[in-house]
């Protein structure tokens, strides 16, 4: 007699394969229809991607579908309460609108029209985000087929949005609004990846975001460098310098208090970090760079995934055509972003900036500074069960041991997280050759499959190991 895991793995195995032909035509109809958020002649087609979801969604057995307006694009609800009292209450967050894409950008077929070479699917949005997003509709039904439910093992809810592309311009204000339909225990994010195709991970924590720009204002028109040079302030000089002035000797992030409260790596996660196969030499090729650099006493990894940083994004002023114009120009300006790690808040970073600036810049020149809308980091703590069942039922699917990895990047989890109040987990099957963005965006239709039944094993684990205590 098998064993009963066993025969749980083999009947989800056995129901994904019967229903692969019918899942992947459907993902296919889905991916057909170009829902850029960005531009806004395909408004249009960004509404006829939510409303079809909110169909598919209906189909696939979820009772409650609907879609949710804001003043940009619509976001989709759907929600399937399990008959387990007292089942945790999972949200499940992504997104269904894509980055623009055109043949003329380097696509080999078209962005809109999906095709499979080589066992993977081409197409906008194939990974990013609405192939991650679709596998949830079959790993639910594979769950109740091998279990013998008529409704999933925990409270299963899914808020997809239509603008993540273009900066989620209204999803705080549209979860603050809907917090109490959207509560929940713990919030699956599947709009992440995983390190290669041979190394299952577990993503458990993305940088928040702060960015500014710095206007620097001096004369009241360009003027002659010769006759006033050396005896007024040169905005240009004034920029220059405040770049200078943001790293220290050890490319630490030189704004007084920045560091002030952060998360440090525990050794464990270092280890943990340091078990991944990584390839520096490899690593840069992809960068197009050809060296690493950053702050002193942490590696490369670290740096990217664990570590605050300030990036000079722009920097410009005075005369940039051909030849020479020996002026001293009116105005300078630069463009910084700062990556934050736990314990740091966009808000008091602005507040930090703002001071050093003020600091840094000479009597005579006028300086304003922007900041545009931040985003907080999140980190899942290693210990928390909800990320322990995350990450047994990836080692079930894969067969193999998970990794752990972060995102260097930022995201909307984390007004998930502080809003609702809840844990934010990270489940994506995405790996980097998929091209999110760029030309011939694709997903592994293997890896695809593994996501569905990732998600298949568990809403029945974190049912069995996980209870919410408030």
């Amino acid at each position: 007699m098998s064993h009963p895991v066993d025969s749980v793995v083999s009947a989800v195995r056995a129901y994904i394969e019967q229903h692969r032909a019918v899942f992947l035509d459907d993902l296919a109809e889905w991916l057909r229809i170009p829902s850029v958020s960005a531009q806004p002649d395909h408004a249009p087609d960004v509404r006829r991607s939510a409303d079809w979801l909110a169909a598919k969604l209906t189909e696939t057995g979820f009772p409650t579908t609907e879609v949710w307006e804001t003043p940009g694009a619509p976001a989709v609800f759907a929600e399937w309460p399990s008959d387990v009292p007292g089942a945790p209450t999972v949200l499940v967050y992504g997104h269904h609108d894509v980055q623009p894409a055109a043949l003329a950008d380097g696509w080999n077929s078209e962005p809109f029209e999906p095709v499979v070479r080589d066992n993977r699917l081409y197409a906008r949005g194939a990974a990013d985000d609405k192939g991650q997003v679709f596998f949830h509709t079959l790993g639910v039904r594979a769950h109740l087929a091998a279990t013998g439910r008529t409704t999933p093992a925990v409270n299963l809810k899914l808020l997809i949005e239509g603008e993540e592309e273009s900066g989620s311009p209204h999803f705080r204000a549209l979860v603050e609004e809907r917090a109490e339909r959207l509560a929940a225990d713990a919030v699956i994010v599947s709009d992440t990846g995983m390190w290669s195709e041979d190394t299952p991970t577990v993503c458990t924590g993305m940088r928040g975001l702060a960015e500014c720009e710095i206007q620097l204002y001096g004369p009241d028109q360009d003027i002659h460098s010769g006759s006033f040079g050396g005896a007024v302030p040169n905005p240009a000089t004034a920029a220059a310098r405040l770049v200078a002035a943001l790293h220290d000797e050890h490319a630490r992030v030189a704004v007084p208090g920045f560091y002030d409260g952060i998360v440090e790596l525990t050794d464990r996660e270092r280890a943990l970090f340091a078990e991944l196969p990584f390839d520096e030499e490899q690593w840069l090729r992809t960068a197009k760079s050809y060296a690493t650099h950053g702050e002193a006493g942490h590696t490369t990894l670290e740096r990217i995934w664990a570590r605050p940083t300030a990036e000079v994004n722009g920097i410009g002023g005075g005369y940039q055509g051909a030849g020479s114009k020996t002026v001293i120009p009116s105005s300078a300006m630069v463009k910084l972003s700062f990556r934050l790690v736990a314990g740091q808040e966009p808000d008091h970073i602005e507040k930090l900036v703002r001071a050093w600036a003020a600091q840094q810049v000479p009597a005579g020149i006028r300086c304003e500074i922007t900041f545009s809308g931040g985003t907080r980091p999140c980190l899942t703590p290693l210990d928390h069960p909800a990320l322990r069942s995350v990450v047994r039922a990836m080692g079930r699917a894969f067969d193999k041991p998970v990794r752990f990895t972060r995102e260097g990047g930022s995201g909307p989890a984390a007004d998930l997280q502080e809003v609702l109040g809840t844990p934010v987990l990270f489940l994506g099957i995405s790996v980097p050759s998929d091209g999110w963005h760029a030309p011939d965006e694709k997903v592994e239709l293997d890896l695809l499959l593994k996501g569905v039944e990732t998600t298949a094993y568990l809403w029945g684990d974190l049912a069995e190991h996980w209870r919410h205590v408030p």
